[in-house]
């Protein structure tokens, strides 16, 4: 599969049944991914007046971002998905927060340019079809001596548990996609030495390529939800028939044990902070 090809099935999912699944599980994932949150939040000056948040999704870092700020600035969130900025522009009127949320492809956006004090991503900048000119284009938008900062997924080998359904399901779900180091995706980023010369290349400088270890925590009671709407097996779900749907969750739900712990299901996300100076 060519990257072009793989940036278009990454936004046909995103703008479909990826962007849907996650919308809907949008409480759980934000309480899973809660830790990365105040990750990100390091990236925002304390006197910034503008930051970029990549691939913002359903906006809770845009949103996050944007409380830090106060008044005084304001966050941008951008993502290829109608779906994910609809649902984060809902979450920013329920919570009375005011962002600013643009559907498009980040790499090739007409960003306004140095408008930015910071450029932040939780996992949104895995999935460009090319990625130099990705990160040129927001170094573009980005003011001189702007902080990039952006967690990424290390390799699918380090994190057994965002697998562990696809391999489980892959019997009963024949058509599952083929998870290829490099290729946009969730482990698009997983080669450090790759990544950080992304990074020069686009122009970014200070580079800094750091792998973090985060632990993370679900309630066990969710597990049946996350496995039904999120990831490879979530999206092969959405139209499947319950007599499907109960074989593919029998399947699934002991490859899952190894991370069970009473009422909480623990594991620990195997991630690179990207860390850059314009």
């Amino acid at each position: 599969m060519d990257e072009q090809r793989g940036s278009e099935e990454q936004a046909a999912i995103w703008s479909g049944a990826g962007g849907r699944g996650w919308a809907a599980s949008q409480e759980l994932l934000d309480r899973v991914l809660q830790p990365f949150e105040d990750l990100v939040l390091g990236a925002v000056p304390a006197d910034a007046s503008r930051v970029l948040d990549v691939g913002c999704g359903t906006g809770a870092t845009t949103v996050a971002i944007a409380r830090r700020l106060g008044g005084r600035g304001a966050c941008v969130g951008v993502d290829v998905a109608e779906v994910m900025i609809a649902a984060a522009r809902a979450r920013a009127e329920r919570e009375r927060v005011p962002v600013e949320l643009v559907v498009g492809d980040a790499q090739t956006y007409p960003f306004a340019p140095e408008t930015f004090d910071a450029v932040a991503s939780r996992f949104g900048v895995m999935f460009f079809r090319d990625a130099v000119e990705a990160f040129a284009n927001l170094r573009g938008a980005a003011r001189r001596g702007a902080a990039l900062r952006c967690v990424v997924w290390r390799s699918a080998e380090e994190n057994a548990f965002m697998t562990a359904a696809e391999r489980a399901a892959a019997p009963l779900l024949p058509g599952l996609p083929v998870r290829r180091p490099d290729e946009p995706g969730q482990f698009g980023l997983a080669d450090p030495d790759r990544t950080g010369r992304v990074l020069a290349e686009s122009g970014w400088s200070a580079v800094d390529v750091r792998p973090i270890d985060v632990p993370c925590v679900m309630p066990e009671s969710a597990l049946a939800q996350y496995l039904t709407t999120v990831g490879p097996v979530g999206r092969a779900l959405e139209r499947a028939d319950d007599a499907l749907r109960a074989r593919v969750l029998a399947a699934v739900r002991p490859a899952f044990d190894p991370w069970i712990h009473g009422p909480e299901l623990r594991f620990t996300a195997a991630c690179w902070m990207l860390v850059a100076r314009a």
